[in-house]
């Protein structure tokens, strides 16, 4: 019996109605895991102001702007937030060389999300350790992508090179709005609108969005507590048998799942929030979890590419040409670390010494988070302006 299949069956099978009202309220957690991760986002755009944007400015090389990049997405908590703001920069003439180690950035900065819920699984040794793997495998991956494509980016430009050519195929006139396919935003809003208004009695935007952070921080780990327990209720039988076949089959189900999942919701940091409790729980292993964290790298590119046909004119072409570098960058990053077995296991290896470390002592937590999203990328960026 493997360790996934007994922290499956420690529960036994629910009689049919208490199983529907369970499945209710997974779907209740999952609401508010979601509208606490928008907390959060919400809560760091309220604290920053324009200040987040500011950030951009400083954007001088490659390595800054890589680390830019890298902050800004910690702060907002949104991947496809900036690189839509990256997109729009671009159209008003940032250079393509200096936008490119943005969306690397990004695409690292994005992985917080799933790393601070892994948290919630804390107090049990095994489940953290399950859970930690699971979410910093995302950021292992994306970490390695960078450390081979930047360099290789730097010396031939392969991305700006073919990313220029398939942007002069795409480009129309054609404009897409946002907010018309951004279900998600829509459905989240009548949660985002009760908690900025719990908070709007405090003094300042700066205090309220601090405020909305911690409240998004404290739903997600009462989130994730609470819904391994009942996951182990409800995950058996058939629909343990569904959620293997879309995400657990193979390498390809698992990419094409987790790609087709962030297109819908449009945001990989959803994504991988909502697979880390099911990896804690015991219910994907990391070896199928990998594929899916790849496959939401590529559905995540969609709102850079809608962003980039709302834009008309003579800068359409470059904004088209960096909203397909962040793709290129995603395709190329699961063609040369996934599809080569001498680099395919790289990413796990790291996250599993990171998750073992963490069981272990969770100051190696505290450090690991405090240190790679801001204060090493933060030293980097003041080392530059010195």
């Amino acid at each position: 019996m493997t360790a996934n299949a007994d922290a499956l069956t420690v529960e036994p099978s629910l009689p049919a109605t208490r199983q529907w009202l369970s499945w209710l309220l997974v779907v209740a957690l999952i609401y508010l895991l979601l509208a606490g991760v928008g907390a959060i986002g919400d809560g760091f755009k309220a604290a920053t102001g324009n200040n987040a944007r500011e950030l951009f400015a400083f954007a001088t090389n490659p390595l800054v702007g890589l680390m830019i990049g890298l902050v800004a997405t910690a702060l907002i908590q949104s991947s496809s937030t900036v690189t839509s703001i990256i997109v729009g920069m671009v159209a008003g003439g940032l250079p393509i060389p200096i936008a490119i180690p943005l969306i690397m950035g990004a695409n690292i900065g994005t992985s917080l999300t799933s790393t601070i819920v892994s948290l919630g699984h804390i107090r049990s040794g095994e489940e953290f350790r399950r859970a930690f793997s699971a979410a910093t495998v995302h950021d292992a991956f994306n970490i390695t992508a960078v450390a081979i494509l930047l360099p290789l980016e730097l010396l031939f430009q392969p991305l700006q090179r073919l990313s220029e050519s398939l942007a002069g195929l795409l480009v129309s006139d054609a404009s897409v709005d946002m907010k018309s396919v951004n279900f998600m935003k829509t459905l989240l809003s009548p949660a985002s609108d009760l908690l900025a208004g719990s908070v709007s009695w405090l003094p300042g935007a700066v205090w309220s969005g601090v405020a909305l952070i911690l409240i998004g921080v404290a739903m997600i780990l009462f989130v994730v507590t609470v819904i391994g327990k009942v996951l182990r209720k409800v995950m058996v039988g058939r629909a343990k048998d569904i959620m293997h076949a879309s995400v657990g089959r193979g390498p390809l189900s698992g990419i094409a799942s987790g790609s087709v999942i962030t297109v819908l919701v449009q945001s990989s940091s959803t994504t991988t929030a909502l697979i880390v409790p099911l990896a804690g729980s015991g219910v994907f292993s990391l070896k199928q979890v990998y594929p899916f964290t790849l496959g939401t790298n590529i559905g995540t590119c969609v709102t850079a590419l809608l962003a980039a046909t709302a834009i008309t004119g003579p800068t359409a072409e470059v904004a088209m040409q960096i909203a397909l570098v962040h793709l290129l960058f995603n395709l190329l990053g699961i063609l040369i670390i996934y599809a080569l077995p001498l680099l395919r296991g790289v990413p796990p290896m790291i996250a599993e010494g990171l998750a073992t470390l963490a069981q272990r002592s969770k100051l190696y937590v505290v450090a690991y988070i405090a240190g790679l999203f801001f204060a090493l990328p933060l030293l980097l960026i003041g080392a530059s302006q010195i």
